[in-house]
């Protein structure tokens, strides 16, 4: 007992003269400022401690259940000495213990943690809406007992999850039945949560960990599902629900928690040391940084050089801005890449999520609407709702990848439209109504849908993918697998690949996550002047060409000029660089001529229409398609329906041939535009 006291008058004596590097008494400023606003907890660093008293500090880790209490009542003691009405507004206070530096993982804590004051790391998935616990209540000896009044636990003691009555009355030391009284019981805020281990941590063909933590009080709503936090808490035994005629022999465990720090920097996870950071500087002084980076882009994997730099622009990314009036506009460089069996998407994306300073990984069979942005879930013992995050809520911050998208269900498939381009996760499920983060880059790979892509055909007819999704896409590229020249060279990097040989002078992939991590953390790049003037010359240009004629097709929209800004924000990120130079800007432009000349082509004009992408149709198909609408319209309104036959003889005479006319037909048909009112006979709808 006189060792308890010791600490009781330790710990005063440390919050009253502990003295920071400027001199200043920390925690006297603090106290101050809990007794003017009133607040209920005091945030004490364990390296304060630790510098002042280490026996101090250790008894608080080791006997965290006994003398955390303790000091608490003592500090409650202390203010209200100083301010005697404190106690008339608030009941209790807590002393938040944080930075505590043993860090424990999820999968690593075990039975010698229990009962002491342990940290951890994870990511919030699940929470439980705020409920009541009571800590102490009023009970009455029903007569014939005596009648009176009193408190149960006694001085001290605390409920914790169960409540046992007292078999006898305290007063009258008789048996007999109890009534609890609401009014004068206390109770204090608790919330259940679920914190689950950071995806990037997981062993490859592991199941994440979780564990279940207990926020009261001031803590509760500190944290959301999808948020990266530290905890500190003390490790318990959970309490179970009692079986008749003896007990359980296995327990599960919990975290009464203490503290909890939200990470707010996206890249805290990636340790950066001083030689780490000098490394980083070096590498950034070669002139060649750029294309030393994008070939250290999945290097087992011969060519595919504009794949790599446009997955090289999605792991820096641009920089997103937060307006005056509060819209937010994205940074994250969402890239597509569709392509033929056998031509190494997997692995590309297996690298990207590799690299990736925070990623997590999926694939469209495996996932559903609800495994993407957010799930309500109800918990079987209490009935309860509570909110679990998804896949794009978990990589806030990092990258999604998403291979074989085209797999994906179409209901599953849209509910990525938000996270996009919004880059937030908004639920209204269960009486549950929320909007969670989801600020992740989008890498997302997937086949053709008649097995090879077809080069004949548009975009929309080879992709299983709606318009509004492909849209959202900053750059979308196509690996075609064509037999040629190159097989040799193709061959021989294989082989060599599969002997173990070198095959060029790559960054490892440690150092090349460091430097991503280090440019995505640091560097803020602006437009220079000339790049401005050059990226915005390049939009009025294709602009100019779209309105030269009626005829022509809208080449460039609003939407690739951001993405242009955002990849010439990522080209001098990949330099560490402050300023977007002319150079980024003629890349940016560059690898978005591809793009367009690639996936943007209307192949029956053969002329660039960025329409193939934004509607899936292209201006020469909308126009065949207006064309024959009049046919029908025109025909109809002088017959009961415009037959088949006399739809081809009118289209002949403005120059579209029978195939086409069916084909559009057809087309309308399955999308609306016309009914086949009888027979090879149609109406528009």
């Amino acid at each position: 007992m006189e060792k308890q006291l010791d600490v009781e008058d330790l710990f005063i004596d440390f919050l009253s003269s502990f003295m920071d590097r400027r001199g200043v008494r920390k925690y006297s400023e603090r106290i101050n400022k809990m007794i003017g606003y009133r607040h209920k907890s005091l945030e004490v660093d364990f390296n304060d401690l630790l510098s002042f008293n280490e026996e101090l500090a250790n008894k608080i880790v080791v006997d965290a259940k006994n003398v955390i209490p303790l000091i608490e009542r003592k500090l409650m003691d202390y203010i209200v000495e100083r301010d005697p009405d404190y106690q008339l507004e608030v009941n209790r206070v807590h002393v938040r213990i944080t930075s505590v530096p043993r860090i424990i993982q999820l999968r690593k804590i075990r039975s010698d943690d229990i009962n002491k004051l342990i940290s951890v790391e994870g990511i919030l998935v699940r929470s439980t809406s705020i409920k009541e616990r009571i800590t102490k209540i009023w009970l009455q000896h029903v007569p014939p007992g005596c009648g009176d009044e009193f408190e149960w636990p006694g001085e001290g003691e605390e409920i914790q999850e169960s409540v046992e009555m007292p078999a006898v009355c305290p007063r009258c030391g008789k048996p007999g039945q109890f009534k609890w009284i609401k009014e004068k019981s206390e109770i204090v805020d608790w919330q259940k949560v679920v914190v689950q281990e950071k995806p990037e941590e997981i062993p490859a063909g592991q199941l994440p960990r979780q564990l279940e933590a207990i926020l009261e009080d001031d803590l509760v709503d500190s944290a959301r599902p999808g948020d990266r936090i530290k905890m500190v808490g003390i490790l318990e035994i959970k309490e179970d629900v009692p079986i008749k005629r003896g007990m359980r022999s296995v327990f599960d465990f919990h975290m009464k928690v203490n503290s909890v720090e939200i990470s707010q920097k996206v890249l805290d996870e990636v340790m950066i040391s001083k030689e780490d950071e000098e490394k980083i500087k070096e590498l950034a002084r070669d002139p060649w940084i750029k294309e030393k980076i994008i070939s250290s882009i999945s290097p087992s994997i011969y060519g595919h050089y504009e794949i790599k730099e446009a997955i090289a622009l999605a792991l820096f990314g641009g920089v997103p801005k937060v307006m005056p009036d509060g819209t937010r506009i994205r940074g994250d460089i969402h890239l597509l890449i569709i392509g033929d069996p056998g031509t190494a998407k997997s692995q590309t994306l297996q690298f990207a999520a590799r690299v990736a300073p925070r990623s997590v990984y999926t694939t469209g069979k495996g996932s559903t609407a609800a495994g993407l942005t957010a799930a309500v879930v109800r918990e079987k013992n209490t009935g309860d709702y509570y909110l679990e995050a998804g896949a794009l809520v978990l990589a806030d911050g990092g990258i999604a990848v998403i291979d074989e998208i085209d797999k994906m269900r179409d209901e599953d498939r849209v509910a990525i439209h938000e996270a996009m381009e919004q880059q937030t996760v908004s639920i209204a499920k269960a009486g549950i109504v929320a909007k969670l983060n989801a600020r992740a880059t989008v890498i997302a790979a997937g086949n053709p849908k008649l097995g090879r892509y077809i080069s004949e055909r548009s975009i929309s007819d080879n992709i299983n993918l709606q318009p509004t999704i492909l849209s959202r896409f900053d750059l979308i590229f196509i690996l075609v697998d064509k037999p040629g020249e190159n097989d040799k060279l193709l061959a021989e990097y294989i082989l060599n690949v599969h002997r173990g040989h070198e095959v060029g002078d790559f960054i490892d992939i440690e150092t090349l996550k460091k430097y991503i991590a280090y440019a995505r953390k640091y560097v803020t790049p602006v437009l220079t002047d000339e790049a401005k003037e050059l990226i915005q010359n390049f939009f009025v240009e294709m602009r100019r060409k779209s309105s030269e004629s009626p005829d022509s097709p809208i080449l460039i929209t609003p939407r690739q000029l951001e993405a242009l800004i955002r990849m010439s924000e990522a080209y001098a990120k990949i330099s560490l660089r402050n300023e977007v130079t002319r150079d980024d800007a003629e890349r940016a432009i560059n690898i978005m001529r591809i793009f367009l000349e690639n996936v943007g082509l209307d192949v029956e004009s053969g002329k660039m229409d960025i329409d193939t992408i934004m509607t899936g149709k292209p201006k020469s198909a909308r126009d065949k398609m207006t064309t024959i609408l009049e046919i029908i319209d025109d025909i109809s309104s002088m017959e009961e329906c415009a037959k088949v036959g006399k739809i081809i003889k009118e289209a002949e005479k403005r120059s579209l041939d029978k195939d086409t006319v069916q084909k559009v037909i057809q087309d309308m048909r399955k999308s609306g535009l016309i009914y086949e009112s009888k027979p090879d006979c149609y109406k528009k709808v």
